[in-house]
């Protein structure tokens, strides 16, 4: 089981790197593009990765909407398929 401050700070890298790529999580959950055990396994996934620390400098170093999430990211297919149910 994962420690509850690694989720936490899974939680938090998955926020941003939402954000990094313009994708309003709780609006696509109430659009009901994203359902919350989603949102869960995404965390899940995320805690796998073994350099968080990598993620952390690539949404720091970002400036504006990002294209896409950086190659490594196991949550790639998610948030690519996020960003074609934004509404514009």
């Amino acid at each position: 089981m994962q420690s509850r401050e690694k989720i936490k700070q899974h939680i938090v890298l998955i926020s941003h790197m939402a954000d990094a790529l313009g994708v309003d999580l709780e609006e696509q959950t109430m659009m009901g593009h994203l359902d919350p055990e989603e949102l869960a396994d995404a965390v899940l996934r995320c805690t796998s990765c073994v350099d968080p620390d990598t993620c952390q400098h690539w949404l720091n170093a970002q400036q504006g909407t990002a294209d896409h999430p950086p190659g490594y990211c196991r949550n790639t297919r998610l948030f690519d398929d996020l960003r074609g149910q934004v509404s514009i």
